[in-house]
């Protein structure tokens, strides 16, 4: 890197250090679950002890809050936003009665095609499919739309109790070539830049080739329209938009991003009667393309993955977020402080 660049890098730090600054957590689900290879589960225990400390020692305020906080270049020190993606159900069932308890604001990002739909997310339904001690065959091959993709899986057809449960601490992209671990890995790879028929096709051969059934597990399923209404009702959560089939969206078109983004704005906003101006990208992929699509599509403010704190320098339309996992108390606490003066 440039003298000149690590400069600019180490002022624009040293000035971050002493303006107020916001963070934006990223949760995913609140639910109790045997495996979770992205780390994306919270226990309901361990997000009410975040709830806890966030109450106690920070200020709690709702995205909108903060966007309207940064254009006016007054953002509230020790701010905080709780933020949800994809829509599982049990962010109504677990999250929202504890956001209720401690009177903590969330906003929740829903991929509206999954609405009400009896299957699981592709990504939990794969898990189900090749990360539960049994064992597979050895060759898998999948066909779409005349391509053939083949997967040997070599040791990885055995799948231990052992294996299984040391598998629980490792993450998918630190696997080893050759464990059960790497080939799900190898899989969730391939069909994260297609397109979610090809997705769900892709699944029904998985389910023939493993000889199993498709189930909606309870901690899995996402919400219903219904539910989605419920989860909307009262003044702490608002309901931002994500897409309608969670697709990673530099790897389509355009005019396919644009329909995405569009389709699933104008649905919530049907459904609940109220406009949805937030918006968060899936897998935090995008584009420069896809950031002027939200814009034009009428969102205020949309959320990435990058991780960062909020300060006036930041675009509104590309928010970063920190990942929030399943700490505890003093694990949680100890990040918030390193988030906010590291």
């Amino acid at each position: 890197m440039p003298e000149s660049s690590k400069l600019q890098r180490a002022v624009r730090r040293l000035r971050k250090l002493f303006v107020p600054k916001g963070l934006i957590l990223m949760y995913h689900r609140v639910a109790e679950v045997d495996l979770d290879p992205w780390s994306l589960c919270v226990t309901p225990h361990h997000f009410a002890e975040h709830l806890e400390v966030l109450q106690k020692y920070y200020q709690p305020l709702g995205l909108k809050q903060l966007a309207q906080a940064h254009q006016q270049g007054n953002i509230p020190h020790r701010a905080v936003v709780i933020t949800f993606d994809d829509g599982y159900a049990n962010n109504l069932y677990h999250a929202k009665p504890l956001l209720e308890q401690y009177n903590i604001p969330a906003t929740i990002f829903i991929a509206t095609g999954h609405l009400g739909r009896e299957r699981e997310f592709w990504w939990d339904e794969l898990e189900r499919l090749l990360l539960q001690p049994r064992n597979l065959p050895q060759q898998l091959d999948l066909s779409l739309n005349g391509s053939n993709q083949q997967w040997q899986l070599g040791e990885a057809v055995y799948y231990s109790e052992a294996d299984y449960q040391r598998d629980r601490k490792i993450q998918p992209w630190e696997s080893k070539p050759g464990s059960r671990l790497f080939f799900y890995y190898s899989v969730w790879q391939w069909l994260q830049s297609l397109s979610e028929p090809e997705q769900l096709q892709a699944l029904d051969q998985i389910l023939i080739w493993a000889n199993q059934k498709s189930v909606t597990r309870s901690n899995y399923r996402p919400l219903s329209p219904e539910e989605v209404c419920v989860l909307g009702q009262g003044e702490l959560v608002e309901v931002g938009a994500h897409t309608v089939t969670h697709p990673f969206l530099s790897a389509h078109s355009i005019a396919f991003q644009q329909e995405e983004i569009q389709r699933s704005k104008a649905y919530l906003e049907e459904l609940l009667n109220l406009p949805v101006t937030s918006f968060s990208y899936p897998f935090g992929n995008y584009t420069s393309q896809t950031v002027r699509l939200v814009q034009e599509a009428g969102f205020t403010c949309s959320c990435s993955t990058v991780a960062d704190t909020v300060w006036r320098e930041s675009d509104c339309l590309q928010f970063p977020r920190f990942q929030v996992q399943n700490w505890s108390k003093q694990e949680f606490t100890k990040r918030l402080l390193q988030w906010f003066y590291d």
